[in-house]
């Protein structure tokens, strides 16, 4: 494994993911940040978060298959919400268990949520990228 993930006792215990990752691998992967479209480009979730969440982390885990990567190789992931605020941290955590449900995982790399005024087209809610480094 080319990530390992540390909370360091100094810093706060956050349950939704670890504060820090360690890349030792050689090869690195950036995936371009992935919306609420299936393969064929269709809508998603129109208006539900956390649809809109576990159809991005599932289109994040398609791409890093397609490499030979699984989100155990992700040293980082970005998130991009619409306008961002603390209510809806419940619906963000839903579409990410339910993402962890269906490809049987758990996903625990660094995260940085960023509230921005809108995404690429209107019915957008949420934008994820990762950084994964491989062996």
């Amino acid at each position: 494994m080319a990530v390992t993930l540390v909370n360091p006792a100094a810093l706060p215990q956050v349950g939704l993911y670890r504060q820090v990752s360690v890349a030792t691998g050689s090869r690195t992967v950036y995936v371009a940040g992935q919306v609420a479209r299936t393969a064929e480009g269709g809508h998603v979730g129109e208006g539900d978060l956390a649809a809109q969440v576990e159809q991005a982390y599932l289109n994040v885990a398609a791409a890093l298959a397609e490499v030979g990567a699984t989100f155990a190789d992700v040293a980082r992931l970005t998130v991009y919400f619409v306008e961002w605020s603390p209510e809806k941290m419940g619906e963000f955590v839903e579409g990410v268990q339910r993402a962890e449900e269906r490809l049987g995982i758990i996903v625990q790399a660094p995260l940085t949520g960023i509230g921005v005024a809108f995404l690429a087209e209107p019915d957008l809610l949420v934008e994820v990228e990762a950084t994964a480094v491989l062996d």
